[in-house]
């Protein structure tokens, strides 16, 4: 299996070589990403496991690819995100809500 770099360079030649990076855009891919997200909640109300993984996939690829429409590149999105969340305490209730520790 090819690890997560090569996986995104494969995507992004994919979507060059079909036009889709140079005439699409962000928005675009957003409304993919949308329709994508809603497949894998359809799949995960049904339990399906093969649906779940094309889902998240698909799901994947539309962010890559909506990266690359707005020049951006997705682990550096990433990695701003995990420095904003990694400090935060809290924990997740069984209904699935999660309540932020308050500090003074």
């Amino acid at each position: 299996m090819k690890n997560y770099n090569m996986l995104e360079m494969d995507v992004i030649r994919w979507a060059e070589a079909r036009g889709i990076v140079k005439n699409s855009n962000n928005m675009a891919q957003a409304i993919k990403t949308l329709e994508e997200v809603t497949e894998l909640l359809e799949a995960i109300h049904k339990g399906d496991r093969d649906a779940q993984i094309d889902a998240y996939g698909d799901i994947l690829v539309t962010l890559i690819v909506g990266c690359a429409t707005a020049d951006l590149d997705l682990v550096d999105c990433l990695g701003k995100a995990y420095e904003e969340i990694k400090d935060r305490k809290g924990y997740l209730t069984a209904q699935g809500v999660f309540v932020k520790e308050v500090t003074s």
